[in-house]
């Protein structure tokens, strides 16, 4: 089966290569992303991540998954020394560099848990693939329609920071400028929750991000500097 929502402000498409009926799988995983988007866009003034940012839920009043977001997000910040931070000045709590990851992987968890085996789940280019190998494309920074690179993916996640969609909108939080060492960084990692945080983490450390990305656990990395020039970690499975 194939599908293919607008979701979180982006085109969220699901390929299930297995035999039988996954519709209700896919209609839990998509409503799992709408009730993401509800709860946690920090454009939405009612959203629980904006009365959150105000300061208007204790503790006890936050839920668990608002909880473990907030977890992660500390973790990516305090491994590297504050240049990945959802609080910056001017901007407020914006967790979505977090969120989005986060809740793709639990919707691909979804999936499986209903017995999907072979799928792939891309939400705006970046994609939890299960089985496999899927070939998954690495654009190029500076020409939409070429690819730097095909990878060969089989049970992992590829998620890519990059400056050509949105500019510099990366910020280096111990600077709070925009980060602009780098045109563009991948990171293959086994889960799309790792793999998202990793890669704008790494983005936002500039040009130290592709070696301190590389030593991250189960994490492959391709990036692209200011310069052009290309580093890329020698596990990375490229496609023949």
């Amino acid at each position: 089966m194939r599908r293919v929502e607008h979701v979180m402000g982006l085109p969220v498409s699901l390929r299930i290569d297995d035999e039988g009926d996954f519709g209700a799988a896919a209609d839990e995983a998509y409503a799992w992303l709408r009730q993401v988007d509800a709860r946690f866009s920090p454009f939405r003034s009612d959203s629980e991540v904006s009365r959150y940012g105000r300061g208007e839920l204790a503790e006890e009043d936050m839920s668990a998954d608002l909880t473990e977001v907030l977890g992660l997000c500390e973790r990516y910040r305090a491994a590297t020394g504050g240049a990945f931070d959802v609080r910056l000045p001017g901007r407020g709590f914006d967790p979505c560099a977090v969120v989005k990851g986060w809740s793709v992987q639990r919707a691909a968890g979804l999936l499986a848990a209903a017995g999907a085996r072979r799928f792939c789940l891309n939400a705006g280019g970046d994609v939890v693939a299960s089985g496999g190998p899927w070939r998954v494309g690495i654009r190029h920074p500076e020409q939409a329609d070429r690819l730097c690179a095909v990878l060969a993916v089989t049970d992992a996640a590829v998620a890519t920071s990059g400056r050509y969609e949105r500019g510099d909108h990366i910020l280096d939080g111990r600077t709070g400028r925009p980060a602009t060492a780098l045109l563009s960084l991948t990171v293959l990692a086994p889960t799309l929750t790792e793999a998202d945080a990793t890669a704008t983490a790494a983005f936002a450390l500039g040009t130290d991000g592709p070696a301190w990305a590389a030593a991250r656990p189960g994490c492959e990395v391709f990036a692209v500097d200011a310069s052009r020039s290309v580093v890329r970690t020698p596990g990375l499975p490229v496609a023949a």
